[in-house]
């Protein structure tokens, strides 16, 4: 959050140059506030562990946060969730005149499939081109990482034979960054997928940056140059035993699936994880609340639609 100072604190200039947020008295006598409105957008089949696993990071900040779960027309989901579906979530047509101040595109296990081939690409592509003007930042999740990347930007995944999954060092890029501000030079996240897209192509967009990433995973974290997108391709919503359960399923499906990399003690499958990512994880979606939602979304929500910002944290 903000730290409020008279506007002439010499301090002042050398906490801008660090990038660090300090709001004069000018403003902070004449800001508004109100509860953000936030949507997520879940594709994932485990629709309540999926919903539990973020809001458990939004409700970690001051601020108040009115979530509205989404689904797509197009997408229909497994007859065990379609129920919840009905009870709890808004379908994508219901909200095509609205705008929020936050929004997350959650993953989905595509894997293997092309982006033309999965059901409902051709909406989601459309809920991409609608959160540009109804949303003032998107958070895209693993899969909707890779396809919001594709689709903005033109960036092809190239599909590995062997899954990266586990539990990886990481370093930050950006030591004063508003994203990246608080995290340690050296950080775990889970990651578990196929897909992969190159440091070099990511580079070459000039609207992108890198702000987080290590040999082994390439690229985690990315922005645009407005911090209206952020893409993470990683997974530190997980929960401690996430790649166990899912390392379970590999194991019903092949003989010798490989183990998650760094995440079993003493590599013993019979032994419980650790949550090593849990305060990394927190401190990621604090700051993305604060600095690319809260202080960058307009008072009155029907300016979000015509890109009014109150800030632009381009690092």
């Amino acid at each position: 959050m903000p730290i409020t100072v008279t506007d002439e604190l010499p301090a002042i200039a050398q906490l801008r140059h660090e990038n660090v947020f300090v709001m004069p008295q000018s403003r902070a006598s004449t800001q508004e506030i109100r509860p953000m409105r936030l949507a997520i957008l879940n594709l994932m089949p485990n629709k309540v562990e999926t919903e539990v696993q973020f809001i458990r990071l939004l409700a970690n900040t001051p601020l108040q946060v009115n979530v509205d779960l989404l689904r797509l027309d197009t997408h229909r989901s497994s007859e065990n969730s379609e129920q919840h579906l009905d009870m709890f979530y808004r379908y994508f047509s219901d909200v095509k005149e609205q705008n929020y101040d936050a929004l997350i595109v959650t993953g989905a296990p595509l894997a293997h499939l092309e982006y033309d081939d999965v059901v409902y690409w051709q909406e989601l592509q459309a809920f991409f081109d609608w959160a540009e003007h109804h949303v003032t930042s998107t958070l895209f999740s693993c899969w909707a990482a890779h396809a919001g990347l594709y689709h903005h930007y033109g960036l092809k995944r190239v599909l590995k034979e062997d899954k990266l999954c586990g539990v990886f060092k990481h370093h930050c890029y950006f030591d004063h960054g508003a994203l990246t501000r608080g995290f340690d030079d050296e950080f775990l996240v889970p990651h578990s997928r196929y897909g992969h897209i190159d440091v070099d192509k990511i580079n070459t967009c000039k609207d992108l940056v890198i702000l987080a990433g290590s040999e082994k995973v390439g690229a985690y974290l990315i922005k645009n140059h407005s911090g209206s997108q952020v893409y993470i391709t990683g997974h530190p919503e997980y929960d401690a035993d996430t790649l166990q359960k899912e390392y379970l399923r590999d194991c019903e499906k092949m003989a010798n699936a490989p183990q998650p990399e760094n995440y079993f003690p003493e590599n013993d499958t019979t032994k419980r994880p650790s949550k090593t990512w849990q305060s990394h994880a927190f401190l990621l979606f604090s700051n993305w609340l604060n600095y690319y939602v809260y202080q960058t979304t307009p008072y009155d929500i029907n300016l979000v639609s015509q890109d009014v910002r109150t800030n632009n944290y381009a690092e």
